[in-house]
């Protein structure tokens, strides 16, 4: 009969606090989680979705301090569970990563949360502006001086897009843009004689948590060739985290790519239809 082989560490006890650290791992990943859904589909306010969300968080770092405790633990008497704890601080680490960079961006961005182009004359929300009322929601008109001076000092290159195309092709490609980055447009209007002023205003959402920041796009005519000033505001919050400066810095790079793109488009010319030859005259 063959004897069964029994290692002694599996019998020792597996500790209690490698135990609680991997529970509260799990809970706190289950809150982290459910908190970004409650905000991405609107089911309630972003700050109490956010209380949630820090509860989390601050469960995730309980749950680190448990596992070093139960690693200290399993170092003198030499129970199991180290697995757990390990399994504990890998969640823990991956709830806590993001919100860390965010935290050292703080730090290190101006607490401001609306950017424009053209801070004199910023591009206005017309139709956006009934969406920006409310408790705890920013309001519609710019900013100001302040958050101008600490646009140009932290992003400089944040500038009006002059583009060698007309005015309703730089229109076009913008509104095209926009629908490729699957913002929700609220309201576009075309060009039009005699001011030729093409205005865009929509919705985008930042990509974890989904908060909403609010675009308006301006296209005006310069001669032959065309202007256009972005504004990127967030809805909610003092600081944007760099949110709305990195949204336009993309949307001018795409924009300068795809006007040089269209002005290098030969023009399509319309064939010119061969002269019909005299009718004959048929003499009798």
């Amino acid at each position: 009969m063959a004897r069964r082989f029994s290692a002694p560490y599996q019998s020792e006890p597996v500790s209690s606090l490698a135990s609680w650290a991997r529970n509260l791992a799990v809970f706190a990943v289950v809150a982290v989680v459910v908190s970004v859904i409650v905000v991405r589909f609107d089911f309630l306010e972003p700050k109490p979705a956010l209380a949630t969300f820090f509860g989390g968080l601050a469960i995730a770092g309980l749950s680190i301090l448990f596992g070093l405790a139960g690693f200290a633990a399993i170092w003198q008497n030499g129970s199991r569970g180290m697995a757990r704890i390990l399994l504990a601080f890998l969640i823990d680490g991956a709830i806590l990563a993001y919100p860390a960079y965010l935290g050292l961006q703080y730090r290190k961005l101006p607490s401001i949360y609306d950017i424009t182009t053209d801070p004199i004359d910023p591009p206005r929300f017309d139709t956006m502006a009934r969406l920006r009322t409310g408790e705890g929601t920013n309001t519609a008109v710019y900013a100001g001086l302040y958050s101008a001076e600490q646009q140009r000092r932290f992003y400089p290159e944040i500038v009006p897009v002059e583009l060698e195309i007309s005015v309703d092709r730089a229109y076009a490609i913008a509104l095209q843009l926009v629908h490729k980055r699957k913002w929700i447009v609220i309201d576009e209007r075309a060009p039009q004689p005699p001011r030729r002023i093409g205005r865009i205003e929509a919705v985008a959402r930042t990509p974890i948590m989904g908060f909403r920041e609010d675009v308006s796009i301006r296209v005006v005519s310069d001669g032959d060739d065309s202007r256009v000033d972005m504004r990127s505001a967030s809805r909610n919050f003092d600081s944007d985290l760099g949110s709305n400066a990195a949204r336009i810095k993309k949307f001018i790079d795409d924009l300068n790519t795809a006007a040089d793109a269209d002005a290098l488009k030969p023009v399509k010319k319309t064939p010119v239809a061969p002269p019909k030859a005299p009718a004959k005259t048929v003499k009798k």
